[in-house]
């Protein structure tokens, strides 16, 4: 099971993150409680272990932005609504991560990867389970969307999607990451991910 914890603003989430041996991390770019800088990005992101992902996290950039961040943070993937990367130039070095969302309008051909959400990212809002699980036969699905340690085993079995990514379940205050709670997230996550395993 792929885990994420986006929206990572602080050293602490960086340290919580990398002991939960979670296999990405996201900078927020658009605006929210958790946007950060590319300059401070590039800060946290140099505080992370080699092994995990640097995902720079958009909502219809400009490409100004775009060059700004890929510049300073150096991300592994570009993460951004799908509709937006049929404008933007993203380095060719620099791997995509479409965000698909429920209502709207599914790409053709589906990308190999996709993150689901709901229609509106960082407010704990909940995809649609069902249609996340008609992707996940299709292409590797990362489900978001209000995801905590309490349903994250539900999604998972609901969905059985490629991957899981968290912002505002982990969080102790809107925008600042708990540490006791991405361990129990990603605990979660990891024995729901076991049980359909050995059902399978």
């Amino acid at each position: 099971m792929w885990i994420k914890i986006c929206g990572i603003t602080t050293a602490d989430a960086v340290s919580a993150a990398a002991a939960a041996q979670v296999d990405a991390i996201g900078f927020v770019f658009a605006p929210s409680p958790r946007q950060v800088t590319p300059g401070q990005a590039a800060q946290l992101a140099a505080l992370a272990p080699a092994g995990i992902l640097r995902i720079a996290v958009a909502q219809h950039p400009l490409q100004m932005k775009v060059d700004e961040i890929c510049r300073m943070l150096k991300p592994d993937y570009f993460q951004t609504d799908v509709e937006d990367l049929r404008e933007l130039k993203i380095p060719p070095h620099i791997k995509v991560l479409p965000v698909v969302r429920f209502g709207r309008k599914t790409p053709s051909p589906l990308p190999a990867r996709i993150v689901f959400e709901g229609p509106t990212s960082g407010i704990g809002e909940l995809a649609d389970w069902g249609r996340a699980a008609e992707l996940a036969r299709q292409t590797q699905v990362i489900v978001a969307g209000g995801l905590s340690s309490q349903n994250v085993a539900e999604a998972i079995q609901a969905v059985r999607p490629f991957g899981v990514d968290v912002s505002s379940g982990v969080e102790s205050e809107r925008g600042v990451k708990d540490p006791a709670k991405i361990a129990e997230f990603v605990r979660a996550a990891r024995a729901a991910a076991a049980l359909l395993a050995s059902d399978a």
